[in-house]
């Protein structure tokens, strides 16, 4: 024996992996349970005269969609939203 192989005759090197390329079960089931997040797959079109008059619902929808912090009043959410969704020449 060249101690290349384990005792349940599949061989492993440093990284977990098995000779035949496939990640040992633990490895999988742990990287396969990081985040639930979800990216939209549209970008908002509004406008910054959209963001001065969007209720504040709306705009914690919005935010929470994005994963964004939804911390402060209406007047900081509506900033947040327009620094985060508008292009710089917009703002």
């Amino acid at each position: 024996m060249n101690g290349a192989s384990s005792p349940n005759g599949g061989a492993h090197n440093m990284h977990g992996l098995r000779t035949n390329g496939q990640q040992n079960q633990k490895q999988a089931t742990n990287s396969s349970c990081c985040s639930s997040f979800q990216m939209p797959l549209h970008y908002p079109r509004s406008k910054k005269s959209d963001y001065e008059t969007k209720p504040e619902w709306k705009l914690y929808c919005l935010l929470n969609e994005y994963g964004l912090p939804i911390m402060g009043d209406v007047t900081q959410k509506r900033k947040f939203a327009m620094g985060a969704f508008l292009w710089p020449n917009q703002v």
